[in-house]
């Protein structure tokens, strides 16, 4: 039996698992070695696995320097498919008007993506005594529902369920009816709802208008705590492609003042380029004098921010934006986000979160205000 396996889809999933991972080797052996593959020096190191699904993020050259890093037993890439993938499945999506056959469209669905995905799964999920699953709402959610597999869930975002409950969302309207048949494992609910979902980690449960047995808090920041110097130098090299570079840019203009806006993959790419241009308009000063702007490009936001902002420098979408963090003498006078939750960013004075407020102005509010639309049944 393999120790550990951990199936991320984005560059801040594999962030969490490396924190976890960091904590493990803190527990067992008292103070993490520099994590190489030449001498770890640890028992505990390198004795996870982890699974980069392909799905719905590139992650690039960070493959191989996850494989030298030392800090997993193996990183294996998975060919995740999306249901629309399998034409077969799309009768089973259709809205029926009845309850009862959606429910047994519905049955047929899990079982048959589930089946569906089976061949693209890359690793034997029965041989690790534990699974972590980010984002288990994926195609992986299925098959593991589907093959009785044991796993823990993990919040896909920072405290994201606050601002977005997508298992009570996507399953408005009678959720106790529909949880009871997830929790026979008939149909599959994602974050913390389906049968074989052992528990779900949270940031902070406190926070989150709706309860589900199976949260369990784990919170991040004790976790970067932990992190020694050598820790955070690992994870630079890890997720950073070129620091030359980065630091280059980081360091324009540091005599004056600077704002960092976080871009995020919001509505249609036209709406989103105006979207962008006005927060750069509204937001590129600070105490009324015209400061240095930068764009942090999130992986899944594929506006050419290049081409379009030529005024503003553009920071790569290929690592969390939390590996600022480890820069030393980084500074930033305000940070402006829409949704992305800033309460772990340490190197900025003033930080706006803007939300659903703002994004009112630029679609639809029914869009985006997914909790205030959920049905209490």
């Amino acid at each position: 039996m393999h120790e550990r396996i951990y199936v991320c889809h984005t560059f801040y999933h594999v962030y969490v698992a490396c924190l976890k991972e960091f904590h493990i080797l803190h527990q067992f052996s008292g103070a993490i070695i520099g994590a190489s593959k030449a001498g770890a020096g640890s028992e505990m190191a390198g004795r996870a696995t982890l699974v980069l699904s392909k799905m719905s993020n590139k992650f690039g050259s960070m493959v191989d320097r996850a494989r030298d890093c030392g800090l997993f037993e193996e990183v294996i890439e998975y060919d995740e498919k999306v249901d629309t993938f399998f034409p077969e499945l799309a009768p089973l999506r259709t809205n029926t008007g009845s309850l009862p056959k959606n429910m047994i469209n519905r049955i047929k669905f899990c079982k048959r993506f589930a089946q569906l995905q089976e061949k693209y799964v890359p690793v034997d999920f029965t041989k690790y005594k534990d699974i972590y699953v980010f984002c288990d709402s994926d195609p992986i959610g299925y098959y593991l529902n589907y093959k009785k597999i044991r796993y823990h869930a993990l919040e896909d975002g920072l405290n994201c369920i606050k601002y977005g409950d997508q298992a009570r969302y996507d399953n408005n309207g009678h959720f106790k009816f529909k949880a009871w048949l997830a929790s026979t494992g008939l149909i599959f609910i994602q974050n913390g709802w389906g049968r074989y979902c052992i528990d779900m980690e949270v940031n902070d449960i406190s926070i989150l208008d709706y309860p589900c047995p199976k949260y369990i808090e784990v919170p991040r920041e004790p976790l970067v705590q932990e992190l020694t110097q050598s820790d955070k130098d690992l994870m630079l090299k890890l997720f950073v492609e070129n620091m030359d570079e980065l630091k280059k840019q980081l360091e324009e203009g540091a005599d004056k003042p600077r704002v960092l806006i976080l871009s995020e993959p919001l509505c249609d790419l036209e709406t989103r380029e105006r979207l962008f241009k006005d927060l750069v308009r509204d937001y590129g000063t600070v105490n009324g004098k015209d400061a240095i702007v930068m764009i942090k490009q999130h992986p899944r936001d594929y506006l050419d921010y290049k081409t379009k902002f030529p005024e503003v420098i553009l920071l790569a979408g290929t690592f969390p934006m939390e590996m600022l963090n480890f820069i030393d003498g980084l500074k930033f006078d305000k940070l402006v986000s829409v949704y992305t939750v800033v309460d772990s960013i340490k190197f900025v004075d003033e930080k706006l979160f803007l939300g659903d407020d703002f994004m009112d102005k630029y679609e639809a509010p029914e869009i985006h205000r997914l909790n205030e639309q959920i049905i209490d049944d």
